[in-house]
């Protein structure tokens, strides 16, 4: 279980490393914001297919990494064939506006963003 603690060798006492690594990597994000945007538990197939881009094992990963935290909370039903569902937490729900407004800050400045990374590249280049 020691594992699942990420420590910074530089800053081994920072209290918000371990969380921004998990909730920042390439998925969880997105899981969190599949799931809200739902407002009802999702099943493993329909996360799936709401995020095109992601591979069976990562989305199993990140789920997992997500239901330990107390974000994700896995229910299953004992059915046949077997059902799955998913949906945030209290927890969750309580980090959504903030995610949403970095979302809102990101469509905010993307142009500009993108501007100056142009701007930095041809520069670089002279």
């Amino acid at each position: 279980m020691l594992r699942d603690i990420i420590v910074d060798p530089h800053y081994p006492d920072c209290p918000i490393r371990n969380i921004l690594s998990r909730i920042s990597d390439r998925w969880s994000m997105l899981i969190l914001i599949t799931l809200d945007g739902k407002q009802q538990p999702m099943r493993y197939s329909d996360i799936l297919a709401a995020i095109p881009d992601i591979s069976q094992k990562m989305l199993t990963v990140a789920l997992k990494n997500l239901e330990a935290d107390g974000l994700v909370e896995r229910h299953a039903y004992a059915e046949i064939p077997p059902r799955v569902e998913y949906s945030i937490t209290e927890r969750a729900q309580s980090l959504m506006p903030h995610i949403n407004n970095l979302i809102d800050w990101a469509l905010d400045n993307l142009a500009d963003i993108l501007n100056d990374r142009k701007k930095y590249s041809s520069n670089r280049n002279h």
